[in-house]
């Protein structure tokens, strides 16, 4: 006999999906190897994008979690302790060495599962083994290594020059890894020389890889819809049937169990294991404290339809959106502060000024006229102490970028965009001089 789904209320889902993803005090962790390691355990991965207007958005998702830190720090801990190495989960992605095993499985059957290379592969095999061959010779290679020149026709991915090509197949199907990166351009290298675990490494059984698969979406969202199982780690693309019939075993075991969530007709479904804390989570008055902008690419944006159905927050990239179509910028990032997200914010690094701008500012209706948010809430957020929380923060990252001052003479139209620059000013002013301080020497 089927068991009755257990019922829970919406707050609790999202403010255990709010701990998982270590919003719950941003700003307000230590990075080290091991916090790294076990954020990206917990997310799944840390998503990498060339995108450079303001920051990387892997630096600017760590921090979001950290503060500022050391970046020479971080690149250390991924490219010489390999704490995380370079594969795919919901996109390019920075995914822990422990995840090594099962992704292992999504390397071997790289060129199965995705058929289009097929006919490219079939011309090219030589080209492949050519490449290979001269990074074992060579050691790390890049795309700029390799001087072909591009085919003719129209431009996309597909125009990409064969070595180019070649070397993302090798990538991805687990005979080279990312090595280094220099001025981000990736440098690839024999697998079992950046991993050398990878050389002995049997994939792990297909079957269990997709149920590794759910279990690890689970963990990363607490609680999810068959539709976030789809859309949080979307790689490797797996048919619905298969993934199904791997929830399916996973239910049948006990390992998962289905949830209602009020207000929503969707199956919901979490690990047996995180049932309590998801209930704990529910019953707290406060799920979160603190004040942070978040990357476009953060885990936590992932699937955004299911920040709409928990916190009533809808986001679009806009990066991709011509220009005169865009509504809240470019680069807009969403302003998060005690759980909810309460506005975004598009910004620009000038480096060379050493200048932070804020282009653009949109805060949440309900925000303005101190309602109560839309979706999940405990309790209505302070207007005042989220723009002053708002202010912290791009201090913060204005810091954590080199910058030394934060612009804003675009903003005065929003609404609330006078309070907010008013509140920039007050920080910066007091922040300046610390900003500006240097050690000073001795000498003996």
């Amino acid at each position: 006999m089927t068991q009755p789904a257990l019922r829970l209320p919406r707050e609790a889902v999202a403010a255990h999906f709010i701990e998982r993803q270590w919003l719950d005090r941003p700003l307000g962790r230590t990075l080290t190897a091991a916090t790294l390691a076990e954020f990206a355990e917990r997310t799944g991965g840390v998503q990498i994008d060339t995108i450079n207007v303001l920051e990387r958005a892997h630096y600017l998702t760590l921090w979001s979690r950290f503060g500022p830190y050391d970046r020479a720090v971080l690149d250390a801990l991924i490219y010489k302790e390999r704490a995380l190495f370079e594969y795919w989960s919901h996109a390019a992605c920075f995914v822990p060495r422990s995840h090594a095993p099962h992704w292992r499985r999504a390397m071997a059957d790289y060129r199965t599962q995705h058929t289009g290379w097929q006919s490219w592969l079939r011309k090219h095999g030589k080209l492949i083994d050519e490449v290979e061959s001269r990074v074992r010779e060579a050691g790390p290679l890049g795309n700029s290594d390799f001087r072909q020149p591009r085919p003719k026709g129209p431009g996309g991915w597909w125009s990409w020059k064969p070595a180019t090509h070649a070397l993302h197949y090798l990538w991805m199907s687990g005979r080279l890894l990312v090595s280094e990166r220099k001025n981000f351009q990736k440098r690839l290298d024999l697998a079992e020389r950046v991993l050398p675990e990878l050389s002995g490494m049997e994939p792990v059984p297909w079957p269990e890889f997709l149920r590794w698969h759910v279990r690890q979406s689970l963990r990363a969202m607490g609680a999810a819809t068959e539709m976030d199982l789809r859309n949080y780690m979307s790689f490797p693309r797996v048919p619905v049937p298969k993934r199904r019939q791997a929830l399916e075993s996973l239910l049948k075991s006990g390992e998962v169990v289905e949830l209602a969530v009020e207000g929503d007709k969707a199956r919901w479904f979490a690990l047996a294991d995180d049932v309590p804390q998801i209930r704990a989570a529910g019953r707290k008055r406060r799920v979160a404290n603190g004040t942070t902008l978040l990357s476009p690419f953060d885990s936590f944006l992932w699937h955004r339809d299911r920040i709409n159905r928990l916190l009533g927050y809808d986001y679009r990239v806009e990066i991709y959106t011509p220009g005169h179509k865009r509504v809240h910028g470019y680069y807009s990032l969403p302003i998060y502060h005690d759980g909810a997200l309460i506005g975004r914010l598009d910004a620009k690094n000038h480096r060379a000024e050493r200048r932070v701008e804020v282009r653009n500012v949109h805060f949440e209706p309900w925000f303005v006229r101190r309602g109560d948010p839309p979706g999940a809430t405990w309790g209505r957020p302070d207007r005042d102490a989220g723009l002053a929380g708002t202010a912290l923060a791009l201090a913060s990252l204005a810091r954590f970028v080199g910058a030394e001052s934060v612009s804003h003479a675009s903003i005065g139209r929003a609404r609330l965009g006078r309070d907010l620059a008013a509140a920039i000013d007050e920080v910066v002013a007091f922040d300046r001089p610390r900003r500006r301080a240097r050690p000073t020497s001795t000498t003996r």
